[in-house]
Protein backbone atom coordinates (compact mmCIF):
# COMPACT_ATOMS: atom_id res chain seq x y z
CA UNK A 1 0.00 0.00 0.00
CA UNK A 2 1.44 3.55 -0.80
CA UNK A 3 2.00 6.23 1.73
CA UNK A 4 -0.70 8.21 -0.30
CA UNK A 5 -3.39 5.27 0.13
CA UNK A 6 -2.50 5.03 3.40
CA UNK A 7 -3.28 8.31 4.51
CA UNK A 8 -6.58 8.43 2.31
CA UNK A 9 -7.70 5.01 4.62
CA UNK A 10 -7.13 6.64 7.81
CA UNK A 11 -9.39 10.49 7.06
CA UNK A 12 -11.86 8.13 5.58
CA UNK A 13 -12.04 6.15 8.22
CA UNK A 14 -11.66 8.66 10.98
CA UNK A 15 -14.20 10.82 9.23
CA UNK A 16 -16.26 7.76 9.15
CA UNK A 17 -16.34 6.96 12.86
CA UNK A 18 -17.14 10.65 13.49
CA UNK A 19 -20.06 10.25 11.33
CA UNK A 20 -21.50 7.38 13.32
CA UNK A 21 -20.53 8.42 16.23
CA UNK A 22 -22.70 11.85 15.75
CA UNK A 23 -25.30 9.45 14.29
CA UNK A 24 -25.32 6.85 17.61
CA UNK A 25 -25.59 10.11 19.83
CA UNK A 26 -28.57 11.52 18.33
CA UNK A 27 -26.01 14.42 16.96
CA UNK A 28 -27.98 14.51 13.83
CA UNK A 29 -26.72 17.73 12.45
CA UNK A 30 -23.46 17.10 12.86
CA UNK A 31 -23.86 13.20 11.69
CA UNK A 32 -25.53 14.84 8.45
CA UNK A 33 -22.61 17.52 8.01
CA UNK A 34 -19.86 14.57 8.22
CA UNK A 35 -21.70 12.14 5.86
CA UNK A 36 -21.90 14.60 2.95
CA UNK A 37 -18.38 15.70 3.24
CA UNK A 38 -16.85 12.28 3.58
CA UNK A 39 -19.36 11.19 0.65
CA UNK A 40 -18.63 14.05 -1.43
CA UNK A 41 -14.95 12.77 -0.62
CA UNK A 42 -15.33 9.76 -2.15
CA UNK A 43 -17.16 10.49 -5.17
CA UNK A 44 -14.21 12.60 -5.93
CA UNK A 45 -12.19 9.87 -5.75
CA UNK A 46 -14.57 7.53 -7.15
CA UNK A 47 -14.68 9.56 -10.43
CA UNK A 48 -11.10 10.65 -10.38
CA UNK A 49 -9.13 9.19 -13.65
CA UNK A 50 -6.82 5.65 -13.65
CA UNK A 51 -3.64 7.53 -13.39
CA UNK A 52 -4.34 9.77 -10.87
CA UNK A 53 -5.85 7.29 -8.48
CA UNK A 54 -4.24 5.02 -5.67
CA UNK A 55 -7.08 2.55 -6.57
CA UNK A 56 -8.22 0.20 -9.36
CA UNK A 57 -11.92 0.38 -11.12
CA UNK A 58 -13.21 -2.08 -8.88
CA UNK A 59 -11.98 -0.31 -5.83
CA UNK A 60 -13.58 3.17 -6.89
CA UNK A 61 -16.76 1.35 -7.56
CA UNK A 62 -16.81 0.04 -4.25
CA UNK A 63 -16.38 3.17 -2.84
CA UNK A 64 -18.58 5.14 -5.25
CA UNK A 65 -21.23 2.64 -3.76
CA UNK A 66 -20.14 3.48 0.02
CA UNK A 67 -20.42 7.36 -1.18
CA UNK A 68 -24.25 6.05 -2.06
CA UNK A 69 -24.78 4.69 1.50
CA UNK A 70 -23.44 7.79 3.46
CA UNK A 71 -25.92 9.63 0.99
CA UNK A 72 -28.87 7.39 1.77
CA UNK A 73 -28.15 7.48 5.72
CA UNK A 74 -28.08 10.91 5.57
CA UNK A 75 -31.70 11.71 3.82
CA UNK A 76 -32.79 9.05 6.51
CA UNK A 77 -31.95 11.31 9.16
CA UNK A 78 -33.95 13.92 7.34
CA UNK A 79 -37.19 11.77 6.48
CA UNK A 80 -40.26 11.81 8.49
CA UNK A 81 -40.66 8.71 7.05
CA UNK A 82 -39.68 5.76 9.26
CA UNK A 83 -40.08 2.78 6.20
CA UNK A 84 -37.46 1.66 3.96
CA UNK A 85 -34.63 3.81 5.58
CA UNK A 86 -30.86 3.52 5.51
CA UNK A 87 -30.31 2.62 9.42
CA UNK A 88 -26.76 3.04 11.34
CA UNK A 89 -26.61 -0.42 11.78
CA UNK A 90 -26.74 -0.96 8.00
CA UNK A 91 -24.01 1.91 7.44
CA UNK A 92 -21.58 0.75 10.00
CA UNK A 93 -21.60 -2.61 8.46
CA UNK A 94 -19.69 -0.41 5.59
CA UNK A 95 -16.30 0.37 7.61
CA UNK A 96 -14.41 -2.63 7.66
CA UNK A 97 -15.01 -2.61 3.52
CA UNK A 98 -13.89 1.31 3.77
CA UNK A 99 -10.79 0.01 6.09
CA UNK A 100 -9.73 -2.65 3.71
CA UNK A 101 -11.00 -1.75 0.10
CA UNK A 102 -7.41 -2.82 -0.99
CA UNK A 103 -8.25 -6.56 -0.07
CA UNK A 104 -11.83 -6.19 -0.25
CA UNK A 105 -13.09 -8.79 -2.80
CA UNK A 106 -16.59 -10.02 -2.01
CA UNK A 107 -20.14 -8.91 -2.87
CA UNK A 108 -21.18 -6.03 -1.76
CA UNK A 109 -23.74 -6.43 0.91
CA UNK A 110 -26.22 -3.35 -0.08
CA UNK A 111 -28.01 -3.08 -3.83
CA UNK A 112 -27.01 0.23 -4.38
CA UNK A 113 -25.70 2.23 -7.54
CA UNK A 114 -23.01 4.91 -7.92
CA UNK A 115 -24.06 8.37 -8.06
CA UNK A 116 -24.64 8.94 -11.88
CA UNK A 117 -21.18 10.33 -12.64
CA UNK A 118 -21.09 14.11 -12.56
CA UNK A 119 -18.14 16.80 -12.69
CA UNK A 120 -17.40 16.48 -8.85
CA UNK A 121 -14.86 20.00 -7.33
CA UNK A 122 -14.60 19.87 -3.75
CA UNK A 123 -14.90 22.96 -1.68
CA UNK A 124 -12.53 25.71 -2.76
CA UNK A 125 -11.27 23.75 -5.88
CA UNK A 126 -10.61 25.96 -8.87
CA UNK A 127 -11.13 24.91 -12.36
CA UNK A 128 -11.43 27.00 -15.83
CA UNK A 129 -14.66 26.45 -17.16
CA UNK A 130 -16.33 28.10 -19.93
CA UNK A 131 -19.66 30.37 -19.33
CA UNK A 132 -22.13 29.60 -21.87
CA UNK A 133 -23.12 31.74 -24.42
CA UNK A 134 -27.10 30.54 -23.36
CA UNK A 135 -26.78 31.77 -19.82
CA UNK A 136 -26.94 36.02 -19.20
CA UNK A 137 -23.35 37.92 -19.92
CA UNK A 138 -20.29 36.26 -17.95
CA UNK A 139 -20.07 37.15 -14.00
CA UNK A 140 -17.10 38.96 -12.27
CA UNK A 141 -15.65 38.25 -9.03
CA UNK A 142 -14.70 35.91 -6.33
CA UNK A 143 -16.49 33.07 -5.03
CA UNK A 144 -17.36 30.18 -5.39
CA UNK A 145 -16.50 27.75 -8.35
CA UNK A 146 -19.21 27.33 -11.01
CA UNK A 147 -19.22 23.45 -10.62
CA UNK A 148 -20.22 21.63 -7.56
CA UNK A 149 -20.09 18.30 -5.58
CA UNK A 150 -23.42 16.45 -7.48
CA UNK A 151 -25.17 15.73 -4.41
CA UNK A 152 -28.46 14.03 -4.04
CA UNK A 153 -30.93 17.25 -3.56
CA UNK A 154 -33.13 17.74 -0.99
CA UNK A 155 -30.42 17.83 2.31
CA UNK A 156 -32.93 20.00 4.71
CA UNK A 157 -32.61 20.14 8.78
CA UNK A 158 -35.17 20.05 10.63
CA UNK A 159 -35.50 23.15 12.74
CA UNK A 160 -33.75 23.70 15.89
CA UNK A 161 -35.43 23.32 19.54
CA UNK A 162 -36.46 26.93 20.66
CA UNK A 163 -34.85 29.18 23.26
CA UNK A 164 -36.29 31.36 26.21
CA UNK A 165 -35.42 35.10 24.59
CA UNK A 166 -34.09 33.63 20.95
CA UNK A 167 -35.43 33.99 17.23
CA UNK A 168 -35.87 30.99 14.89
CA UNK A 169 -35.89 31.78 11.25
CA UNK A 170 -37.89 29.08 8.84
CA UNK A 171 -37.65 30.73 4.94
CA UNK A 172 -40.06 29.62 2.36
CA UNK A 173 -38.25 29.72 -0.82
CA UNK A 174 -41.35 30.01 -3.30
CA UNK A 175 -39.70 30.46 -6.89
CA UNK A 176 -37.31 32.32 -8.90
CA UNK A 177 -37.53 34.28 -12.19
CA UNK A 178 -35.32 33.91 -15.11
CA UNK A 179 -36.41 34.06 -18.82
CA UNK A 180 -35.19 30.74 -20.15
CA UNK A 181 -36.94 29.14 -16.95
CA UNK A 182 -38.41 25.80 -18.84
CA UNK A 183 -34.67 24.94 -20.11
CA UNK A 184 -33.24 24.63 -16.73
CA UNK A 185 -33.29 20.81 -16.23
CA UNK A 186 -33.22 19.44 -12.16
CA UNK A 187 -33.01 22.65 -10.56
CA UNK A 188 -32.78 23.34 -6.80
CA UNK A 189 -31.15 25.86 -4.21
CA UNK A 190 -28.12 25.90 -1.94
CA UNK A 191 -29.04 27.99 0.82
CA UNK A 192 -26.04 29.16 3.05
CA UNK A 193 -25.19 30.84 5.62
CA UNK A 194 -21.66 32.92 5.54
CA UNK A 195 -19.72 35.39 7.02
CA UNK A 196 -18.26 38.67 5.55
CA UNK A 197 -15.61 36.32 5.23
CA UNK A 198 -17.12 34.10 3.45
CA UNK A 199 -17.15 31.31 5.52
CA UNK A 200 -19.92 29.06 6.97
CA UNK A 201 -21.90 29.79 9.79
CA UNK A 202 -24.03 26.79 9.87
CA UNK A 203 -24.32 23.47 7.95
CA UNK A 204 -25.19 24.21 3.92
CA UNK A 205 -28.65 22.89 2.97
CA UNK A 206 -30.13 21.60 -0.86
CA UNK A 207 -33.48 22.07 -1.57
CA UNK A 208 -35.33 18.99 -3.01
CA UNK A 209 -35.49 19.65 -7.10
CA UNK A 210 -38.23 22.20 -7.43
CA UNK A 211 -42.00 21.18 -8.40
CA UNK A 212 -42.78 22.94 -11.69
CA UNK A 213 -41.63 25.38 -14.38
CA UNK A 214 -44.41 27.57 -15.22
CA UNK A 215 -43.12 30.79 -17.63
CA UNK A 216 -40.25 32.92 -15.90
CA UNK A 217 -40.82 30.72 -13.28
CA UNK A 218 -39.26 28.09 -11.30
CA UNK A 219 -41.19 26.95 -8.56
CA UNK A 220 -40.00 25.25 -5.43
CA UNK A 221 -42.39 25.92 -2.14
CA UNK A 222 -40.31 24.78 0.38
CA UNK A 223 -39.25 25.30 3.55
CA UNK A 224 -35.53 26.08 4.99
CA UNK A 225 -35.17 26.33 8.73
CA UNK A 226 -32.16 28.43 9.19
CA UNK A 227 -29.68 26.00 11.48
CA UNK A 228 -28.85 28.81 14.33
CA UNK A 229 -30.63 31.91 16.19
CA UNK A 230 -30.71 35.09 14.63
CA UNK A 231 -29.13 36.54 17.95
CA UNK A 232 -26.24 34.09 17.48
CA UNK A 233 -25.24 35.27 13.28
CA UNK A 234 -22.33 37.47 13.76
CA UNK A 235 -22.65 41.10 12.47
CA UNK A 236 -22.35 41.16 8.77
CA UNK A 237 -23.65 37.68 7.76
CA UNK A 238 -26.02 37.15 5.01
CA UNK A 239 -28.31 33.91 3.95
CA UNK A 240 -27.28 32.77 0.29
CA UNK A 241 -29.34 30.55 -2.06
CA UNK A 242 -27.20 29.64 -5.13
CA UNK A 243 -29.78 28.46 -7.97
CA UNK A 244 -28.24 25.29 -9.87
CA UNK A 245 -29.07 23.23 -12.65
CA UNK A 246 -27.52 19.69 -14.19
CA UNK A 247 -25.71 20.11 -17.86
CA UNK A 248 -25.72 17.22 -19.50
CA UNK A 249 -23.72 17.81 -22.36
CA UNK A 250 -20.72 19.10 -19.64
CA UNK A 251 -22.33 16.34 -16.94
CA UNK A 252 -21.86 18.55 -14.48
CA UNK A 253 -24.18 20.35 -12.05
CA UNK A 254 -23.81 24.23 -12.45
CA UNK A 255 -24.80 27.52 -11.03
CA UNK A 256 -26.80 29.89 -12.93
CA UNK A 257 -26.99 32.72 -10.52
CA UNK A 258 -27.16 33.88 -6.33
CA UNK A 259 -29.11 35.82 -4.11
CA UNK A 260 -28.24 36.87 -0.97
CA UNK A 261 -30.35 38.58 1.84
CA UNK A 262 -28.35 40.60 5.27
CA UNK A 263 -29.46 40.97 8.46
CA UNK A 264 -31.46 43.82 8.39
CA UNK A 265 -33.52 41.99 5.73
CA UNK A 266 -35.12 39.22 8.43
CA UNK A 267 -38.34 40.41 8.75
CA UNK A 268 -41.70 38.37 9.06
CA UNK A 269 -43.88 38.10 5.49
CA UNK A 270 -42.69 38.41 2.15
CA UNK A 271 -39.52 39.60 0.05
CA UNK A 272 -38.20 39.62 -3.06
CA UNK A 273 -34.58 39.56 -3.33
CA UNK A 274 -32.49 40.53 -6.90
CA UNK A 275 -30.76 38.09 -8.59
CA UNK A 276 -26.55 38.28 -9.41
CA UNK A 277 -24.24 36.74 -11.92
CA UNK A 278 -22.03 33.70 -11.36
CA UNK A 279 -19.66 33.04 -9.86
CA UNK A 280 -21.40 33.25 -6.36
CA UNK A 281 -19.32 36.02 -4.24
CA UNK A 282 -19.62 34.93 -0.72
CA UNK A 283 -17.50 38.55 -0.06
CA UNK A 284 -20.17 40.54 -1.72
CA UNK A 285 -17.42 42.44 -3.03
CA UNK A 286 -18.20 42.45 -7.11
CA UNK A 287 -21.46 42.28 -7.97
CA UNK A 288 -23.25 42.16 -10.85
CA UNK A 289 -27.22 41.79 -11.16
CA UNK A 290 -28.01 39.00 -13.37
CA UNK A 291 -30.72 41.16 -15.60
CA UNK A 292 -32.66 44.40 -16.07
CA UNK A 293 -35.78 42.47 -16.30
CA UNK A 294 -38.21 42.35 -13.31
CA UNK A 295 -37.39 38.90 -12.52
CA UNK A 296 -36.61 38.12 -8.58
CA UNK A 297 -36.29 35.24 -5.97
CA UNK A 298 -39.47 35.41 -4.20
CA UNK A 299 -39.32 34.35 -0.11
CA UNK A 300 -41.58 34.55 2.80
CA UNK A 301 -40.33 34.75 5.60
CA UNK A 302 -41.48 33.49 9.74
CA UNK A 303 -39.60 34.16 12.74
CA UNK A 304 -40.14 31.71 15.74
CA UNK A 305 -39.56 33.25 19.44
CA UNK A 306 -40.66 32.28 22.25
Amino acid sequence: MSEAARSLLQRWGASFRKGTDFDSWGQLVEAIDEYQILARHLQKEAQSQHNNSEFTEDQKKTIAKIATCLELRSAALQSTQSQDEFKLEDLKKLEPILKNILTYNKEFPFDVQPVPLRKILAPGEEEHLEFEEDDEEGGAGAGSPDSFPARVPGTLLPRLPSEPGMTLLTINIEKIGLKDAGQCIDPYITVSVKDLNGIDLTPVQDTPVAVRKEDMYVHFNVDIEIQKHIERLTKGAAIFFEFKHYKPKKRFTSTKCFAFMEMDEIKPGAIVIELYKKPTDFKRKKLQLLTKKPLYLHLHQTLHKE
